[in-house]
């Protein structure tokens, strides 16, 4: 029986937490993406 990976991505779950739509829907969230975009950043989520 092979070992299983450490580490097993799941991109939706990932999204869900760190996307574009989860910052948008919190105050907070508007104020990080509008830092990054303020400091030039080439992603601003993800």
């Amino acid at each position: 029986m092979a070992t299983k990976q450490t580490l097993q991505r799941k991109a939706k779950k990932r999204a869900r937490v760190h996307g574009f739509l989860k910052r948008m829907m919190d105050h907070d969230g508007r104020n990080v993406l509008k830092r990054r975009r303020t400091k030039g950043r080439a992603k601003i989520t993800g």
